[in-house]
């Protein structure tokens, strides 16, 4: 091991020995960082689940994130090229496993998914602080320290999208619901804090999203607003619907996001903007050839 090997490696077995005897908790933005997070992200519609974690330093070699037991759980280190030129924002997904048994759904495709079940997931993940470390372009330390919670806010409910034409204009709208439960991986809550329905939401994003192949796939609208607009809806603007061709089907994303960062999506798909009277996206017809 070369000298700045044993560096690094000392200054972060330290700074470790230290946490471990104290409760050090992360001061905003996040100690050293400029940001981190932990959260859970589900998706109510497809019935998944994963953990996500984020970090913001500056010219990082090396970074680590520990479990509230200390235990390390993720390790990165910069080399050749990417070594010179350093990390700033590090943001990774765990697996999303479906959070139901799949050979209990009527999908067949879904047989082969791996699974993990909220209860399962909840006794695999521990709620409580989490610890970030990264190594700087001089070898120095940063620390920042982040809470992982259990508070998991309802999944949106009856997503609907309505478009009319207002002389050339196009006028869309997206609408929602304040949900009651997780949607597909609702099995399980009652092992939670607090009730779904109960979490608090900081925002809504939402999201409408060409679902066709090539370029148009890639013009997606997205915005988020407060969690407590009294009105829950947006509108789409109509310059950018006019990017998009005739008869374009898409669908519709909504996520509630709690104050704890951890968030709950719902999807909407089948739905056609600029819809021609003339054939549409074909949707009824495929309902009917089935």
């Amino acid at each position: 091991m070369n000298r700045k090997n044993k560096i690094a490696t000392t200054a972060l077995a330290t700074a470790i020995g230290l946490l471990v005897g104290s409760n050090a908790f992360a001061t905003e933005p996040c100690g050293d960082f400029g940001e981190c997070k932990v959260l859970v992200e589900i998706n109510s519609t497809d019935g998944d689940i994963g953990f996500h974690f984020l970090m913001d330093g500056d010219d990082l070699r090396r970074a680590a994130l520990f479990n509230p037991d200390h235990r390390k759980i993720f390790y990165y280190g910069t080399r050749r090229e990417l070594g010179e030129q350093y990390l700033t924002e590090t943001f990774a997904e765990s697996a999303e496993p479906l959070c139901f048994d799949p050979t209990e759904d009527d999908d067949p495709e879904n047989d082969d998914e791996d699974f993990v079940t909220l209860t399962e997931f909840l006794d695999r993940w521990d709620a409580g602080t989490y610890h970030f470390f990264g190594i700087g372009d001089d070898w120095e330390l940063s620390y920042g320290a982040t809470e992982l919670t259990f508070n998991l806010p309802a999944a949106p409910a009856d997503l609907e999208y309505e478009e009319e034409m207002d002389g050339d204009d196009i006028e869309g709208e997206i609408s929602w619901k304040r949900g009651k439960d997780l949607g597909e991986c609702s099995d399980g809550m009652e092992l939670l804090p607090m009730k779904p329905k109960k979490v608090p939401v900081a925002a809504w994003e939402v999201v409408l999203e060409p679902d066709v192949d090539g370029i148009v796939s890639t013009y997606k609208y997205v915005v988020r607003i407060p969690g407590d607009a009294e009105e829950l809806e947006v509108e789409v603007p109509d310059d950018y619907l006019e990017t998009l061709p005739d008869n374009t089907p898409v669908k519709i994303e909504v996520g509630a996001i709690g104050f704890d960062d951890n968030a709950t999506f719902t999807e909407e798909g089948d739905i056609c903007v600029n819809e021609t009277e003339e054939d549409g996206c074909g949707f009824d017809d495929d309902e009917e050839e089935d």
